[in-house]
């Protein structure tokens, strides 16, 4: 597999957005490195990029690439090695009950979409998540040169949450995960995560890519949660095992 990966001959064409204000974190500029919409795409490729720190919103790949801040940590889980905490143990066994789940083609499906439109509106109905419509929300999620699932957690029946998954030969990633509101208390989010890792484990897959960690924000501090953890300094992934504080992670 190693032959298919980009070698020291082979240019890649990354663009940098103008400064725009940070989703996550407010008051502070941001800047976005895109990987060029022409340049190659498969799943090999995107595994690559995801092991130097990229991601995908849609078909495009992008990096954050922001003036004086590095916030924005990449981190993914050694699945094989993976420990639950008690919590999450507890988690797995009160949903465990009545659960079914479903793998299902990363493509349009009302009752999803119904269930995103729920969520967004409940959790992000300060941004433009929450108006996208059919169209938008497909772009947003899906992708055209990446195997991706969208994995239908049901309790009894009823849609509690679906977990948007890329595979790749070597890798999870976790896109988005987006569940019922009104189903808070049961921590469908750590659910999904959970699934997430047990299926790379049933799959001898190595690694599940979270995204980004950014320490100051309560929306993406609880990847912090999930050990060990492997975080990308810029140049190297630093393993933290148990309860390892996140620090010192420029290179």
């Amino acid at each position: 597999m190693d032959d298919d990966l980009p070698t020291a001959n082979e240019q890649t064409a990354l663009y940098l957005t103008p400064e725009h204000p940070c989703a996550y974190l407010p008051g502070r500029p941001s800047r976005t490195l895109f990987l060029d919409p022409q340049a190659r795409r498969d799943p090999l490729f995107y595994q690559y990029l995801l092991a130097n720190g990229f991601r995908r919103s849609g078909d495009h790949v992008y990096r954050p690439h922001c003036p004086n801040c590095s916030a924005c940590v990449p981190v993914r889980i050694p699945a094989l090695q993976f420990r639950a905490r008690r919590s999450q143990r507890r988690c797995w066994k009160r949903n465990a009950h009545d659960l079914t789940v479903l793998r299902k083609p990363a493509e349009f499906d009302a009752e999803h979409y119904r269930l995103y439109q729920r969520y967004t509106a409940a959790r992000h109905e300060e941004g433009g998540m929450a108006e996208a419509d059919e169209n938008r929300y497909m772009e947003f999620l899906g992708t055209s040169w990446c195997e991706s699932l969208f994995v239908e957690f049901r309790q009894g029946g009823r849609l509690m949450a679906v977990a948007v998954t890329d595979v790749m030969p070597g890798a999870l990633s976790a896109v988005y995960t987006f569940f019922d509101p009104d189903l808070s208390a049961f921590s469908p989010g750590v659910l999904a995560i959970l699934w997430q890792i047990r299926e790379a484990q049933r799959l001898r897959i190595p690694h599940l890519y979270l995204g980004y960690w950014i320490g100051e924000s309560d929306k993406m501090r609880y990847k912090q949660e999930y050990r060990p953890l492997e975080a990308w300094t810029g140049d190297r992934w630093r393993r933290f095992d148990a309860d390892e504080p996140l620090v010192n992670l420029s290179s």
